[in-house]
């Protein structure tokens, strides 16, 4: 038998070899991680060292010299060159690529294979200077095993980097400060010195939060004075409160606040308590008083008391829970946007409560001109005014209450929800488990293991934070059963309430509207229009008259005739306008 041997032949049709000149067209790719003196002088070294060497070989052709300066090997993405260079690659633009290491080619494992592969099936070819491999003609073996060692590299390096910060840290010393309004920083004694100029606007921005202004106005009022943020911006609520809960301004120092998740990757957390924190007291001069510091702060955690701690994977707020009766409840009749609660005349003995459209307040008032704020009392004597109607003239409406807090009572309550979680806990850690043994058994690589681990992890923090706002609530709602029991009981022996009570409020009124306008046109921001579950509507004019003062529970007795020369509009057509109950869609 003869065999007849036909010889290999490189250029392939189809291939993205074909119709090359015999001269390989070759590129060259250096980098530097930092832009110190010596580094610049060994990244400028590199490329004329490139450019020699490629322009000597009268086998090769320029392709080019492609370089980036002071950017981490870990991450390729940031690396502008880099991805010019590969682009150029699959355009068929470059045969073969030097690079003089594989550090200096990427210090991601991954990156490494994945970028090589890449290039290797479109028959172009990588050679490392250093450890003499090529892409084309060597193992891929060899190739992981010394990515692998170059990866490991950068570990230790970052593993040693965030050793001695915490060392420093430890002394006393401060690390990572990125700037901060208000002080100067001197980088050879590494000292804080008070900027006066931004110092004032510090001390503006204390005054004005303790006085009872939160940061959309704060930012606002800012902004129309012309002033600025460090970096220059226009000032924003978030920038505002970065102020405010800053320790350095009460002369402290908190360092730690933010910790690296790994080296390759590079993210960036909030600490929760993952790593050490280390604070210093009388670290710098002062701007703000400690009192005025302490001051602001309790006002802060006043007006965040209505959200739930932060998640230790996000840092981000998990649930809102409604703090006050009327929370999200009440919306503009004017321009549509939500009514929020605000203070005036906190620091003084004259405190008020008043609901105001959060539009005009942080926007600016051209925004919602004919918006006023009205006091809180005047919106729960509207309700008790509304209430007591109800029950004299719309026994049908009481008989429909009376359903629906009965399918209230004997629908889900919270400590089935709670149950619900409780096993959503263990179904999350069953599947982690799960994952882990696939994981270690080689049946699901370390990326997507990585990545669904740390979506679990997420999921289970946000269901345990979930759990804890449950646990707390089931007392609240043993009580809230017990008083919708108590409010069935009022209804069906058709009293009337004395004092405002949440608890029928919230089981009747589905929305507020607050101002609008009355059956002649005319604007009245002191309108109140409550919209009943059921459907019906009942609207009460010019209740800040009515409402602020003593007299009014005189005015609004049991007697339906009185409340009807309170009420000039009311009418005993419980389909008419006024105070009447009209129903609605929905």
């Amino acid at each position: 038998m003869e065999v007849e041997i036909i010889k290999a032949n490189p250029v392939i049709p189809g291939d993205a070899c074909v119709d090359r000149s015999s001269r390989k067209r070759v590129a060259a790719y250096c980098r530097v991680s930092t832009d110190d003196e010596d580094q610049i002088k060994s990244y400028n070294s590199m490329v004329r060292y490139y450019t020699d060497l490629i322009k000597s070989n009268k086998e090769w052709d320029m392709a080019g010299v492609y370089a980036d300066k002071a950017i981490t090997g870990t991450k390729v993405d940031k690396r502008e060159n880099f991805q010019r260079l590969i682009d150029d690659c699959l355009d068929g633009k470059i045969d073969m690529v030097i690079a003089k290491s594989i550090p200096r080619f990427a210090r991601n494992t991954l990156d490494t294979l994945k970028y090589v592969r890449m290039l290797k099936e479109r028959n172009i070819d990588v050679y490392f200077e250093v450890e003499k491999i090529h892409s084309l003609k060597d193992g891929e073996f060899l190739l992981t095993i010394l990515s692998s060692v170059a990866q490991q590299e950068v570990e230790n390096t970052s593993a040693y980097v965030r050793k001695g910060l915490k060392m420093k840290m430890e002394r006393g010393e401060m690390v990572g400060f990125q700037g901060c309004l208000g002080y100067d920083y001197d980088p050879v004694t590494k000292t804080l010195s008070i900027n006066e100029e931004g110092a004032e606007d510090v001390k503006y921005i204390f005054d004005r939060y303790i006085a009872g202004a939160g940061g959309c106005m704060i930012a606002r009022e800012l902004n129309e004075m012309g002033k600025r943020t460090i970096k220059g911006n226009k000032w924003t609520v978030s920038s505002v409160m970065g102020i405010v809960k800053n320790e350095k301004y009460k002369g402290d120092l908190l360092m730690g606040k933010t910790y690296t998740v790994d080296a390759i990757s590079k993210r960036r957390l909030q600490n929760m308590g993952q790593e050490d924190k280390y604070y210093i007291k009388n670290h710098h001069p002062a701007i703000v008083s400690e009192d005025i510091f302490d001051k602001a702060q309790e006002i802060r955690n006043k007006r965040n008391g209505n959200r739930c701690k932060p998640s230790v994977e996000s840092g981000s707020r998990i649930k809102y829970s409604r703090q006050y009766a009327f929370s999200s409840l009440i919306e503009c009749g004017y321009c549509g946007k939500i009514v929020s609660r605000r203070s005036w005349h906190s620091n003084t003995n004259h405190t008020k409560t008043i609901w105001q459209c959060s539009n005009s307040t942080k926007n600016g008032k051209q925004n919602c001109p004919e918006s006023k704020g009205v006091p809180e009392e005047v919106l729960e004597k509207a309700f008790l005014e509304s209430y007591r109607m109800l029950c004299d003239n719309n026994n049908d409406v009481i008989d429909e209450f009376i359903k629906r807090v009965d399918k209230a009572l004997s629908e889900d309550s919270v400590e089935s929800k709670l149950v619900k979680a409780k096993n959503t806990d263990t179904n999350l850690r069953s599947k982690r488990s799960i994952l882990l043994e696939k994981y270690l058994d080689g049946s699901v690589a370390q990326d997507i293991y990585e990545t669904k681990d740390l979506e679990l992890v997420r999921k289970l923090a946000a269901n345990d934070a979930a759990i804890e706002s449950l646990k707390n609530s089931v007392n609240i709602e043993k009580v809230h059963r017990i008083r919708l029991k108590e409010f069935r009981k009022v209804l069906e022996e058709n009293r009337y309430l004395e004092k405002f009570d949440r608890s029928v409020f919230e089981s009747l009124i589905e929305k507020v509207i607050l101002g609008g306008y009355d059956e002649d046109g005319n604007s009245d921001p002191y309108k109140v229009t409550f919209i009943y579950r059921t459907g019906y509507k009942d609207d009460l004019y010019g209740c800040k008259t009515r409402y602020s003062n003593t007299s009014t529970n005189k005015k609004c007795s049991n007697s339906s005739d009185e409340v009807k020369a309170v009420c000039s509009n009311c009418s005993d057509d419980t389909c008419g306008d006024g105070c009447s109950f009209v129903p609605t869609k929905g």
